[in-house]
């Protein structure tokens, strides 16, 4: 499988960052690059991209033409993969199709009617040019360039590569169905679906299928972009299991377990996971990633901070919220309490088209 070039990632950023990418943002560019492709992955595929129907040989040929808008974007896999083991923890598909307001079509391997969703994009890997100026200033504390941490849809992560003259090498597509959410990484750098890290590492019985509404809190806080790829990445397996020991984590990523065991010490620290030190198994606080449930005032317990109003406000405004929370397809009210990301109208025209 062919590389992208570094010569042609630096051309971007020098046509989109100007003087940003200087002297020294090439030899970062550099090191960026080198670290990326020297860390290899299993892959189950290589991907054809074409965007608003034209092909592009990759991702950066796309972001570089001014005429792409990404109403639409197909991934399609070509040679098509064979089924088997490279497949475990991820739903077997031919073609992914995107479009620009997020609906996501699967098609699947064996042949079949494709399987519908809405589809989102997790940055997942990049590189943003930054002059030394900039550094100087951000280390001291001055502005920096900030991205905005959120799932995006394909526009808004097109238009955001080009605004902040951001270089992606790797991303996740993130497809939420009724009841699950399915992640395909991509290697933009190679232009590949890369197989699940738990594939031949861990027994797929191990996996605890999670409701959409649950991933999607998962996946708004790793986009926060404050958690290291690692610590990310184990968060994501953590909350699809019932427990795992730091041990079993090792064995899937690999590398040394020490780098494993300060992740999980900081995933602790946040109270995004707990540890149980008599069976050494780290659990994923589900609760964290589920929106708060309404409380009425009467019940809300009195504050021990020092502003008391300013304690039960906030809490108000989060019940509030999550009381107006809408199904994203029709925009209609959710119900309170554990939910899918779409409304029962809405999941049950998806399960049916």
């Amino acid at each position: 499988m062919a590389e992208v070039p570094l010569s042609e990632l630096d051309g971007l950023a020098r046509r989109f960052a100007g003087d940003r990418h200087d002297a020294y943002s090439e030899r970062a560019l550099t090191r960026a690059y080198e670290e990326f492709v020297g860390r290899r992955r299993a892959t189950i595929a290589p991907f054809q991209l074409l965007v608003d129907g034209k092909e592009y040989p990759n991702l950066y040929a796309a972001i570089g033409d001014p005429e792409v808008q990404f109403a639409t974007a197909e991934i399609r896999l070509d040679p098509p993969p064979t089924t088997g083991p490279a497949w475990e923890f991820l739903r077997p598909v031919v073609r992914i199709v995107v479009r620009a307001d997020g609906s996501t079509d699967l098609h699947p391997l064996v042949p079949g009617p494709p399987e519908h969703g809405i589809g989102r994009i997790l940055l997942r890997e990049h590189y943003l040019p930054r002059s030394r100026s900039e550094e100087t200033r951000g280390a001291a504390g001055g502005t920096r360039i900030e991205l905005p941490g959120t799932v995006a849809t394909l526009q808004y992560g097109l238009e955001t590569c080009r605004k902040q003259s951001l270089l992606p090498l790797s991303v996740a597509l993130l497809v939420y169905l009724p009841d699950e959410r399915l992640r395909y990484e991509l290697d933009l750098v190679r232009s590949t679906l890369l197989a699940d890290p738990r594939a031949g590492h861990l027994p797929v019985g191990r996996r605890v299928r999670r409701t959409s509404r649950v991933s999607w809190g998962v996946d708004r806080t790793v986009a926060r972009g404050d958690l290291s790829l690692l610590t990310a990445r184990c968060l994501e397996v953590l909350v699809e299991s019932s427990g795992l020991t730091s041990v079993e984590l090792a064995h899937v990523f690999g590398g040394v377990r020490e780098l494993i065991d300060s992740a999980l010490q900081g995933l602790v620290a946040r109270q995004l996971v707990s540890f149980d030190r008599r069976t050494g198994i780290y659990k994923a606080r589900i609760d964290a990633f589920l929106p708060t449930p309404t409380v009425p005032r009467a019940t809300i317990a009195e504050p021990t901070v020092a502003n008391p109003a300013l304690r039960t406000s906030v809490q108000e405004l989060i019940a509030a919220a999550d009381a107006r929370a809408t199904c994203p397809l029709c925009g209609r009210p959710l119900p309170s309490g554990p939910r899918g990301i779409l409304c029962e109208r809405c999941a049950a025209e998806v399960n049916a088209t």
